[in-house]
């Protein structure tokens, strides 16, 4: 039975904790931001926590890492498995700067044995504000929701001029093929979006296309 007494504790309980949180996300931002601007301009790239080492897209994304830090980025993940790891570990063994931006999670928040750096963070989106402060592009391996959340998170940014544009690259044609197909068919047919906004989205089969790409967007300073 909720009584007036319960709702006192809890109104008085709220009172005393939620300004306290306000504080705790302010220190992991100026944590984050202390860090994260110490390094190179990096390159976030995501996939899954669940690809195997022995998945082809794993090998993929170590040569994709390796690539990054030696065109002098840094590889920016979650610090997680699968795909994370593979980038992380294809920067770490190039000798790169290799970024984790790990999350407390109930589950797949085994943090990677090849971070040069790395943060752990309690919101998500403070992690989300450092995955897009600190890159100059995005690389989207095949992944699940954690993946689709932060493709759609920087198309959303870069739409509405919130950051200014950056290349959003996907990995794998066969991957992503069937929801930029019906992005085209459904959601430009219906008008929910314009089709001058899929100028941003670039599919690629292999790291040295996505790293062209980059590199076209980002000349090399003479």
């Amino acid at each position: 039975m909720f009584s007036e007494s319960n709702h006192s504790y809890i109104v008085n309980s709220l009172s005393t904790s939620e300004p306290w949180r306000i504080f705790r996300i302010m220190a992991e931002f100026v944590e984050a931001i202390e860090e994260m601007s110490q390094i190179p301009p990096g390159v976030s790239v995501f996939g899954s926590a669940r690809t195997r080492p022995e998945d082809p897209m794993y090998q993929l994304a170590v040569q994709l890492g390796q690539l990054i830090v030696r065109n002098g980025y840094s590889v920016i993940t979650g610090g997680g498995p699968g795909i994370m790891e593979a980038a992380n570990r294809g920067a770490f063994e190039a000798k790169g700067h290799s970024v984790g931006l790990c999350i407390e999670l109930p589950r797949e928040q085994t943090t990677n044995a090849y971070l040069t750096t790395q943060l752990i963070f309690r919101h998500f989106f403070v992690r989300k504000v450092m995955f897009v402060r600190y890159a100059r592009a995005f690389i989207g391996v095949p992944g699940g929701y954690g993946t689709m959340d932060e493709l759609f998170e920087c198309l959303t940014l870069i739409m509405t001029r919130k950051i200014r544009p950056f290349p959003v690259i996907l990995l794998s044609r066969q991957y992503w093929g069937g929801l930029l197909d019906w992005m085209k068919s459904v959601m430009v047919k219906q008008g929910m979006i314009d089709p001058a906004e899929f100028d941003f989205i670039q599919v690629v089969e292999t790291p040295e296309e996505a790293m062209r790409i980059i590199l076209s967007y980002y000349p090399p300073e003479s």
